[in-house]
């Protein structure tokens, strides 16, 4: 929303904040007035009816010309109703107040017994006078009780006065006059439209008059955003407007802004001079990375750091060196003793305050002798061992593949000649003696697993086409769970799965991947002889999906785990050697990686992790953005 819009709705918010409060102070002085008037006219009409009704019983009070006992209370009543019927003043008035007033709406003169003797509308006397809010109570309410009342369902209040007998001043009944809400409305109708019209006015008048303010006060601020438009894009020489050559607080604010754009060439000139060193740091995001101006302060911290110092990355940024390291740590000390000598570090491997192994390195950053900053450098000394392990690994089951091929292609070819003249020999021999069969049958024998030892060093070192689709991981594990069931069982081996609620999807060759799961299974079944549980898990994993096979054997013993994973290398008396080399082989095709944790008395886990494919990916990320 521009600043202009936001003055207009501004101001026109006070305008209509006052006109409604002084519209609301009038309304309630209006109702006011209109119920104290009402109050004052039914007052004045009930005090006629009193004082005709009074005249009507002492022209009656001699009740010694009649026949009416005067201790019977029930006949001197009746005697006083039918003189008060008959009598032609007090019906008169009560007719004229109907017809003349313009807020009463019924008059009455009730009976002790609750009836009327006298009422406006004929129908009702005789009848019990129904009971209705008296008149005061009203005049004396809330003004917004008020509004609620004239502008509510339709409602009748009453003024009282007693009626009393003249020859023993006792109570007989009570004279009412009645305002019904309507008639209240009917008088504020009038003068709240006057207060509705003057509202509408003034607030349609103060948007005009916000518009035009608006403008005219903004004007200078269009100027300077043009001005900064053109710092923006590089045009600081350029001549300042007209309307920023002036003495007042636009002035000031267009000579600082002037100041700030001749910073700004500076502050472009140091920045281009790191802006290369940034991008290189950035490039480079797996190390954990800290970025220090010239006075120690942490400006850039990459979020691998908080794994090696265990401090939040927000607490970091803006902090000093020695807030951030202790001496008490080796880390610490050799840190903040190359800040204070102002020596490099070059990959020194240091104790971390986590207990892991780091290596570190501590470049300063200067140009034209002066010092800008420094950049910190730390690496998982272990990752970096497992990298070059793998790496290793994979050299070394490369050079197998070298050596495999030719050698495989090489004792093929004598292999078949061997086969087909041993069949030429046995052709000759029509009838040999026993020895020499079973001597011929040995060399068969031989011959053919010889050949099929050759053929699986072929089907290891041949290129691979991979069949590539998009499966859930989940589902993936969940076959070879069930495929895996009944052999573990014959081992005695309880066989769980864990599984989670969040899709994990990956491009892999399913057949490849069951194979390599289903060997590591087998592996972990056969190492438990006493039987035991194996299970298997399946979850996300730093954005990745990992599998995890877990056995509670007897552990890999330490002399034996840098070599499993090396072809025909196996510690079963029936094995050969080829399944972890081929499950290795096949984490390598599809960018994924295999590895084990394991401990001695307590069991084995194999990690195989896959990348998860970039729609998984995107959606990780979303999530992490809609929870920050």
């Amino acid at each position: 929303m521009r600043l202009k819009t936001k003055l207009v709705i501004a101001i026109s918010l006070m305008v209509m904040a006052i006109v409604v409060t002084l519209s609301t102070v009038y309304v309630s002085q209006q109702v006011h007035q209109v119920i104290n008037d009402g109050v004052s006219d039914a007052d004045f009409a009930v005090n006629q009816i009193i004082y005709l009704a009074r005249k009507a019983l002492e022209s009656n009070t001699d009740l010694n010309s009649t026949r009416i006992d005067p201790a019977n209370a029930q006949e001197v009543n009746a005697w006083i109703e039918e003189g008060l019927q008959i009598d032609p003043g007090v019906n008169d008035l009560i007719e004229s107040q109907i017809g003349f007033s313009k807020i009463i709406s019924e008059a009455a003169v009730v009976g002790p017994d609750g009836t009327a003797i006298l009422d406006s509308y004929a129908g009702m006397i005789g009848k019990p006078v129904p009971p209705r809010p008296d008149m005061h109570d009203l005049a004396a309410a809330r003004f917004w009780q008020q509004l609620r009342v004239v502008y509510g369902p339709i409602q009748t209040y009453v003024i009282k006065v007693p009626l009393v007998r003249v020859s023993d001043n006792r109570p007989f009944g009570w004279a009412q006059v009645g305002v019904s809400s309507v008639f209240l409305k009917s008088t504020l109708q009038q003068p709240l439209a006057h207060a509705l019209a003057f509202s509408a006015l003034a607030i349609l008048v103060s948007l005009v008059l916000a518009a035009g303010l608006s403008s005219r006060a903004l004007r200078p601020l269009e100027a300077i955003s043009r001005r900064l438009d053109q710092m923006t894009a590089g045009e600081i020489t350029a001549p300042v407007p007209q309307e920023l050559n002036r003495a007042d607080e636009y002035g000031n604010v267009s000579s600082k802004i002037e100041r700030i754009g001749r910073q700004m060439r500076t502050v472009n000139e140091v920045f281009s001079a790191l802006q290369e060193n940034v991008d290189q740091i950035m490039a480079n995001l797996q190390d954990g990375l800290m970025l220090f101006t010239q006075d120690g302060r942490a400006v850039l911290v990459s979020a691998s750091i908080e794994a090696f110092l265990g401090k939040p990355r927000a607490e970091m940024l803006g902090s000093h060196a020695e807030e951030i390291f202790s001496r008490h740590t080796q880390l610490g000390r050799n840190v903040l003793n190359a800040f204070a000598a102002h020596e490099p570090m070059n990959m020194v491997e240091i104790s971390g305050d986590n207990g892991t192994e780091v290596q570190v390195s501590l470049d300063f950053i200067e140009e034209g002798g002066q010092q800008l900053g420094a950049l910190l450098t730390m690496r998982d000394a272990e990752s970096m061992r497992k990298i070059e392990n793998e790496i290793e690994v994979s050299r070394r089951l490369a050079n197998i593949g070298k050596l495999t091929s030719g050698v495989a292609h090489e004792v093929k070819n004598p292999i078949n000649s061997i086969v087909v003249h041993l069949e030429i020999l046995r052709n000759k021999l029509k009838q040999p003696d026993a020895d020499t069969q079973r001597h011929m049958e040995v060399i068969g024998s031989e011959i053919q697993r010889l050949d099929r030892v050759v053929q699986t060093l072929v089907d290891f070192t041949r290129p691979v086409e991979l069949s590539l689709v998009e499966i859930d991981l989940r589902s993936l594990v969940a076959q070879v769970a069930f495929v895996a069931k009944p052999d573990c069982e014959r081992h005695g081996v309880h066989l769980l799965t864990e599984i989670g609620d969040e899709p994990l999807v990956a491009k892999i060759d399913s057949d490849l991947l069951k194979q390599a799961l289903l060997n590591i299974v087998i592996n972990g079944a056969q190492a438990m002889e006493n039987g035991g549980t194996l299970t298997l898990r399946v979850h996300r994993h730093d954005g990745d999906g990992q599998i995890e096979i877990q056995d509670t054997g007897a552990g890999i013993p330490a002399a034996i785990r840098d070599k499993i994973f090396n072809l025909y290398f196996t510690t079963k008396k029936t094995g050969t050697g080829i399944g972890l080399a081929m499950t290795y082989r096949i984490m390598q095709l599809h960018n994924g990686s295999v590895h084990f944790d394991t401990r001695i008395g307590e069991g084995t886990t194999f990690y195989l992790t896959l990348p998860l494919t970039r729609s998984e990916q995107r959606q990780q990320r979303n999530d992490l953005v809609a929870h920050s």
